[in-house]
């Protein structure tokens, strides 16, 4: 007798997660509840629900998760200006923590025991699944079939769901596409296929959301965001939820080319791994963002904040959202952001965003210093002399020392 009653899948209805059902229900004998998030990934979740029913699920959960995952989750970490490795937007990263965290409602609210989900061994997701789970709930059972099966391949895959009488149509959803991809409202990613040779270039028929920037308009593109509190409220003056503001985005940025990567990484499981991804929207959002910001934020938060980003990235790639250190970065980033209100205008032209215009309320920029004209005795520029000297001092000290640099 299994010591497992009751798991609660992450479901997407198709191949692997249609599988991991009949295998849950046959390898540990238990009721299976799937579950099944709506968070932007551009095709109907609904049908999820007639999937399960075929395979003998009498709880089913599919919720539209897409304003939460862009106002709790994409929107915190844009406040923090994240990049994983100077390149990547972490759009599958951030994710992930959300799944985790319904995952272990559902799991409360069912009475189940344990989680499942359809993370390889192999990836970061297996990592970012499982730190949120433990995080959130810390005697929860995890069950990782990728980690326990034999079933190593399509199909293997296939073959199984043939002796089972598992109808392929339904759970092989994405034969049409060579690539294993992952898509929700900030980005969509590929990986497999050509692309695990570094050398060859991504076919142009990949791309799903933006054209290439060759065929994008011969004429720029200029939108205006307004910010309030580090996140954007509004687009050309129409204010908007947050995940109608990405959604917005993400078509006008896909329509001039914007938001393509390729691009080599490390994964935390230590492999290094090439994937593409097209984040148009979040690409427009954090050049406004650092924008919005060189306005309203002190030099010396600024410069803090460049330098904690890359260490609150790599948190969130690694599956640390849930960690008491991220939350504490958080805390800190949020705060900085209360003066961070005002307006970016960019224009966008052939893949590219430039920002060609920003105002602010809370302005720290001060014509009346800054002008190349008479300032009036606004800056006294005299003061520059004692400034560089003491500046200076240690290394003057040192020189007179005999500590030649030549």
């Amino acid at each position: 007798m299994s010591d497992v009653s009751k798991v609660v899948l992450a479901y997407s209805g198709g191949l692997d997660t249609s599988v991991i059902v009949r295998w849950l229900q046959e390898t540990y004998d238990c009721e299976v509840v799937t579950f099944t998030a709506d968070i932007g990934q551009g095709e109907e979740v609904e049908p999820a629900r007639a999937k399960a029913e075929a395979l003998g699920i009498k709880e089913i959960y599919i919720d539209d998760l897409r304003e939460e995952f862009v106002r709790d989750f994409v929107f915190p970490m844009f406040r923090s200006n994240a990049i994983y490795e100077g390149e990547y937007l972490l759009g599958t990263s951030i994710a992930r923590p959300l799944i985790a965290k319904r995952l272990i409602d559902i799991a409360n609210e069912t009475g189940a025991d344990a989680i499942s989900h359809g993370a390889t061994g192999k990836g970061n997701d297996q990592v970012r699944f499982e730190l949120g789970a433990y995080a959130l709930k810390p005697g929860i059972r995890v069950i990782a079939p990728w980690r326990e099966w034999d079933l190593n391949s399509r199909d293997s895959l296939m073959a199984y769901c043939a002796e089972r009488d598992i109808p392929v149509d339904f759970a092989n959803k994405k034969t049409k596409s060579p690539y294993s991809m992952d898509a929700n409202l900030l980005h969509i990613s590929y990986e497999g296929g050509i692309l695990e040779d570094p050398w060859e270039e991504a076919e142009e028929d990949m791309w799903r959301w933006s054209v290439s920037p060759e065929a994008a308009p011969d004429s720029p593109t200029y939108i205006e965001l307004s910010f309030r509190g580090g996140d954007i409220v509004a687009i050309d003056g129409e204010e908007l939820s947050p995940a109608t503001v990405l959604t917005r985005l993400n078509a006008i940025g896909g329509a001039n080319g914007i938001g393509r990567l390729d691009i080599v990484e490390n994964r935390y499981v230590g492999m290094k791994s090439r994937g593409c991804y097209e984040t148009p929207g979040g690409t427009i959002m954090l050049t406004a963002h650092r924008a919005v910001e060189s306005l309203t934020l002190d030099r010396e938060v600024a410069h803090l904040k460049d330098e904690l980003m890359p260490r609150y990235a790599q948190l969130v790639y690694n599956g640390y959202w849930w960690s008491p250190e991220r939350r504490m970065l958080q805390t800190a980033i949020d705060e900085s952001q209360q003066y961070v209100n005002g307006v970016v205008r960019l224009k966008l032209y052939k893949g590219n965003v430039a920002c060609v215009g920003r105002r602010s309320d809370d302005t720290l920029f001060d014509e009346n210093i800054a002008t190349f004209d008479d300032d009036a005795g606004a800056y006294n520029q005299q003061d520059a002399e004692g400034f560089i000297k003491l500046n200076a001092l240690r290394m003057r000290i040192a020189a007179g020392k005999g500590r030649s640099l030549l």
